[in-house]
């Protein structure tokens, strides 16, 4: 019977370390295989998160002989997010407050309830504040006995995560997946036709999320074509409104995806404040609610934010790789075996590599990286954007 981590694709050395790892904590070896603090980093879509999730449920698992078998009551509630005992932090925002991590701490010191430990994923912890990162520094410096924490990041880089973690944990890195296993697990798990497998698959930048939703979304390919469209547009002069076109569909996006649940939210907040209430104190309960709704506001503004930002990264991804792909051409990689990243644009890359000289090309994807930073510091995504296509212009006219 298949366990947790044949949830990891392409990742048979991390499975193999987790396994020994959690059998050495089976046998109460908090030493050599077992620590208490640990590290996963891995590129976007290497599966780092579930393979935190993965081994918090061989942790927990309760069936004799085996780590993760994936089907006992402890590895379904860890998969599913209702054990007990593990607490999964999953930023909405732009960054994890203090605060919550505060809280969580205090509650990780706790002795296990119903499990063997007290586990605490931290997934995007690069998104840590620096008073967050503290307040998880002391607990990860002096653990308690029963309490493991499992922290992501997409690289040990101190601009991923402080120096001082990073040293008091094991690190566990994820390779990106190959395409052959993408499309494998898009056909044997999803089901999915082979060719629509085979070409998500290669398209996909090896992130198996994105490759799933491009293999059955019509809506998550028409947007990646869009966003492609944005280099051609470069071409013809008319760059900068392709570009507020991407910006524009991001908040769209953003909005769509966020529009139910701050709806259902704001009843919720509204019903435990005692709206609609006729009885005596009705009147009371919602007086001072002023500054609860404010905070629920300025929750919910931070995850539209976050969910639009990640959309725009999502596509400046997609153009850097044309202009990678173009170098490639351009330098003869192909011929030697390697791959596009975009292997359906072809015929665009190769006229892309004729037009534009290689610096110009190095400029271009220079200038779709420096974007993405500038977004990462805050910058509102319009002028971002607007300031990329003027280094794209220039970089392709010289």
């Amino acid at each position: 019977m298949p366990g947790v981590f044949d949830r990891l694709v392409g990742q048979e050395t991390v499975e193999a370390e987790l396994i020994a790892a959690a059998t050495a904590a089976r046998a109460g070896r908090m030493s050599g295989a077992m620590t208490h603090s640990w590290l996963f980093t891995g590129p976007p879509g290497s599966g780092r998160s579930v393979a935190a999730v993965c081994f918090a449920a061989a942790l927990q698992c309760t069936t004799p002989g085996v780590v993760g078998c994936g089907h006992c009551q402890a590895c379904g509630t860890v998969l599913a997010g209702t054990h007990g005992d593990v607490r999964r932090i999953v930023p909405e925002g732009l960054s994890i407050s203090v605060k919550e991590m505060r809280d969580i701490v205090q509650i990780a010191a706790r002795r296990p309830s119903t499990g063997r430990w007290q586990v605490v994923v931290v997934e995007d912890a690069d998104r840590l504040t620096e008073g967050a990162g503290n307040a998880l520094l002391k607990a990860v410096e002096e653990p308690p006995e029963r309490t493991v924490f499992l922290l992501c990041a997409p690289t040990v880089d101190p601009e991923d995560i402080a120096i001082t973690l990073r040293s008091r944990c094991r690190h566990v890195h994820l390779v990106t997946p190959s395409v052959p296993a993408i499309a494998q697990v898009l056909k044997e798990r999803d089901g999915l036709p082979a060719d629509a497998a085979d070409w998500a698959a290669a398209v996909s930048g090896g992130h198996v999320g994105r490759a799933r939703r491009l293999a059955t979304d019509p809506e998550a390919r028409a947007r990646r074509k869009k966003s492609l469209a944005l280099v051609g547009a470069v071409g013809r002069g008319n760059g900068y409104s392709a570009a507020d076109e991407l910006v524009k569909a991001a908040d769209d996006e953003a909005k769509e995806m966020s529009a139910d649940r701050d709806e259902q939210e704001r009843e919720e907040l509204a019903t435990a404040l005692g709206a609609g209430g006729t009885g005596k104190g009705a009147a009371g309960a919602t007086r001072g609610s002023a500054g609860v709704l404010k905070d629920l506001e300025r929750r919910q503004k931070s995850r539209a934010t976050r969910t639009g930002r990640d959309a725009l990264d999502r596509t400046l991804i997609d153009i850097a790789g044309v202009y990678r792909d173009a170098l490639a051409v351009r330098f003869g990689a192909v011929r030697t075996g390697v791959a596009l990243t975009h292997p359906d644009l072809s015929d665009p890359i190769h006229d892309l590599a004729n037009r534009v000289s290689p610096e110009g090309l190095l400029r271009s994807v220079e200038a779709v990286l420096a974007c993405r930073e500038a977004l990462d510091l805050n910058v509102k995504p319009r002028f971002a954007l607007a300031a990329m296509v003027a280094a794209l212009i220039e970089a392709q006219t010289k």
